[in-house]
């Protein structure tokens, strides 16, 4: 409306100083009145330009917004994609993983498949072998029955042995209860005889009594000697090791008696007991004593000590003699059986053999010390009957 305005007035400005005919009138009004619809029509296209400008903010501002939609979402795609490369990444680590781990699993099942077999072959291998062992544990058994057997056998046989060499010994010792039964016996019949039998009562008695003496003496001799020379036993009970030792001694004494050879007993008051048999204990004593007997055969001064000592859980037993002693290189093999020192019709050299399988039977120990110049010393060891 501005420009129209501005229009008229230089329009009535111009007619002023001339005048304008009709025709010309009429073209400028048409000339005016296209002006007008140009303008309009300019008016329009400002107004719509000024819409496209405000829409083309519109767009620009949707635009920069759009934009910075995009840039996060691009960043948040970065992020995506990042993600997606470590769990790509990682879902690879575990594939590969897990393919190891398959095929250790299948090495695993062919080596466990593979053990099966060797674990079947094996249990058959142990049955045979069990079979095997339990043939060997038997026959182990029966070897172990037999050796015992003709251990028991060897005891006796030395025994035996033992009794022969103290053949003499005995016969004296039962000798002189026989001589005095006779005297008694006599006694008694030269009273009867004279015919003092009424008035002298009690001398027969005596006389008889003591000859009952001399029958138990001689009956204990005896009774002494057939339970040393009987098949012993296997069982072990408490005993009384100081009678064992005198026991021994006793059948021996005849004839270290006559040999000039002196026994010292060395033993403690009251009673001494372990865990054995009396009568293979017997033996050993016996074996050690007639060893020492004959090692003394040949020196002037002949003497054998017998020594017992008690400690907390053993019996502490030495025998020894101040013969020549036992040379040192023969120590090791003084207990195998069948060697001896002596000569071939003096001995078997079986005593000290079946003297150490003896105390080992007891749970006991034997060995020979070293004492030069003082003889042989034999020293035992036995668990004592408390501590069994």
């Amino acid at each position: 409306m501005a420009l129209m305005d501005v229009m008229s007035q230089n329009a009535v400005q111009t007619a002023i100083p001339f005048s304008l005919s009709g025709e010309e009138l009429e073209q400028f009004h048409q000339a005016y009145l296209r002006i007008l619809e140009q303008k309009q029509a300019l008016e329009m296209r400002v107004r719509k330009s000024e819409e496209r400008r405000r829409a083309l903010m519109h767009i620009l501002s949707d635009l920069n917004t759009l934009n910075h939609k995009l840039v996060d979402q691009r960043k948040a795609m970065i992020h995506i994609l990042a993600d997606y490369e470590q769990d790509r990444s990682r879902l690879a680590r575990q594939t590969e993983r897990l393919d190891n781990s398959r095929r250790a699993l299948l090495h695993i099942l062919q080596d466990s498949h593979q053990s099966n077999l060797r674990l079947e072959n094996s249990r058959k291998a142990m049955i045979h072998i069990m079979r095997d062992l339990k043939e060997t544990t038997e026959e182990v058994q029966r070897r172990e029955q037999e050796l015992r057997e003709k251990q028991e056998q060897l005891v006796q046989a030395g025994k035996l042995a033992t009794l022969g060499e103290l053949t003499t010994g005995v016969a004296h010792e039962l000798n002189n209860p026989l001589n005095n039964i006779g005297l008694f016996v006599g006694n008694v019949i030269d009273l009867i005889e004279l015919g003092t039998a009424d008035t002298d009562k009690e001398r027969i008695l005596r006389e008889l009594n003591s000859a009952m003496q001399q029958v138990r003496k001689a009956t204990e001799i005896i009774s002494h000697l057939r339970t040393f020379g009987r098949v012993a036993s296997v069982s072990h009970e408490p005993v009384e090791i100081i009678q064992v030792i005198r026991r021994s001694l006793s059948l021996v004494q005849e004839q270290l008696r006559l040999r000039q050879i002196e026994v010292r007993i060395e033993i403690p008051e009251g009673e001494v007991l372990v865990i054995g048999n009396a009568i293979q204990l017997e033996q050993v004593f016996i074996n050690l004593l007639t060893n020492a007997r004959d090692a003394l055969a040949a020196v002037p001064r002949k003497v054998i000590t017998i020594t017992c000592d008690l400690k907390a859980d053993l019996v502490e037993i030495r025998v020894r003699d101040t013969g020549p002693g036992i040379p040192a290189e023969l120590e090791q093999r003084i207990f195998d059986p069948f060697f001896t020192t002596k000569e071939v019709s003096a001995g078997t050299g079986l005593g000290l053999s079946i003297t150490y399988g003896i105390i080992k039977e007891h749970r006991g120990t034997i060995l020979v010390e070293k004492h030069e110049g003082e003889g042989a010393h034999f020293f035992i060891q036995l668990p004592r009957a408390d501590d069994v």
